[in-house]
């Protein structure tokens, strides 16, 4: 009898302390944390910056601190194929990418980027729609998840000299961003010898003199502060820069389902309201611009249609024949944008400058 009541002892105790050792170790796993280490080129106070850590935060509060962000604004990842790399070898898992990153993704994407293909931004928009299903599963068959759709809004050229006419850039020691393809389409469809740089070296390059022109969106340039260096800027956007928040898909699908859904849905909200602030502040910043005495120049009025026409078929056609974007893409967006434009009310078109 005791031998017995001393077996019941034992395995009371056994069961008291298996469910310890469960009460203990289950609410460990259930607190598991997920660190996404997140890059971009935006430097710290911009609003691109201040709209991912708002996302971070967002993100954060949301998961109860089981998903945070560890984000590395200005570059100090390097360039944007420098973040790619990385984020292949798993020492990062995720960026803010513009149109150069996404053409290391899925190169048809930037057929939204064709210089002088789309009269305003409600045309890029319808296209962009239409695109969207396409764009996503094209990320997904090469390792990535899109979280977000962004802009960096419409390019404009800085210069330290005047530029009055396409031709002018021809005189002119123009940047081109290193091993970008669609800079290198639209430069030798123009006649012009640019000086490849990586982005990071630009600042530098404007102050010692080695460039003396570069491109980006008004709001690029103060944050990059590229427009200290220049005094004039073109009044004509060539191109409308995209952008996208990605995460490699080897982060996304280690993460319990509800993060996923977590992370998706506030990554698609960020990125709407990244659109919305980065166009009203392109907008703001050409005010500031003028303000600081910058000059504008090359009206819509000063362009050679015939030219410009030529730039951009010549530009796209280098662009398939290399099959960085497929004339299938390119021929599906301009039958789009045919179907557009015989709907639209000529009086409503909007002007491409913003």
């Amino acid at each position: 009898m005791i031998h017995s009541y001393s077996r019941w002892a034992r395995h009371i105790i056994t069961c008291i302390g298996c469910c310890l050792v469960l009460s203990f170790s289950l609410p460990a796993m259930a607190e598991k944390t997920y660190e996404l280490k997140f890059a971009t080129l935006a430097p710290t106070g911009t609003t691109w910056a201040d709209l991912l850590q708002e996302w971070a935060d967002d993100v954060k509060e949301r998961s109860k601190g089981r998903l945070v962000f560890k984000i590395y604004p200005g570059g100090v990842q390097g360039d944007e194929p420098d973040v790619l790399k990385k984020i292949r070898f798993g020492q990062l898992h995720g960026g803010a990418f513009t149109g150069y990153g996404i053409g290391h993704i899925y190169s048809p994407t930037r057929a939204l980027e064709l210089p002088f293909l789309y009269n305003n931004i409600d045309e890029i928009d319808y296209v962009r729609n239409l695109f969207m299903e396409e764009i996503e599963q094209g990320y997904r068959d090469n390792g990535y998840e899109m979280l977000g759709w962004m802009e960096v809004g419409f390019i404009y050229f800085f210069s330290k000299q005047p530029i009055r006419s396409l031709d002018d850039l021809k005189e002119r020691r123009i940047w081109h961003w290193q091993g970008d393809p669609i800079g290198k389409a639209f430069f030798e469809a123009s006649g012009i010898a640019p000086i490849p740089l990586s982005i990071i070296d630009v600042y530098t390059s404007l102050s010692t003199g080695l460039i003396d022109t570069v491109y980006c969106p008004p709001l690029g340039a103060i944050a990059l502060q590229w427009f200290t260096k220049t005094d004039y800027v073109t009044n004509v956007p060539m191109a409308n820069g995209i952008g996208s928040l990605i995460v490699s898909r080897r982060f996304y699908q280690n993460l319990p389902q509800d993060l996923q859904k977590l992370l998706k849905s506030t990554g698609q909200a960020i990125g709407k309201k990244l659109v919305a602030a980065t166009r009203k502040d392109n907008q703001d910043s050409l005010d500031v611009l003028r303000n600081k005495g910058m000059k504008f120049g090359l009206n819509p009025e000063d362009l050679d249609e015939a030219q410009v026409n030529d730039i951009s078929t010549r530009a796209a056609q280098s662009l398939m024949d290399s099959g960085y974007i497929p004339q299938a893409t390119i021929a599906r967006i301009e039958q789009w944008l045919a179907e557009y434009r015989a709907g639209e009310d000529p009086q409503e078109t909007v002007d491409a400058d913003p």
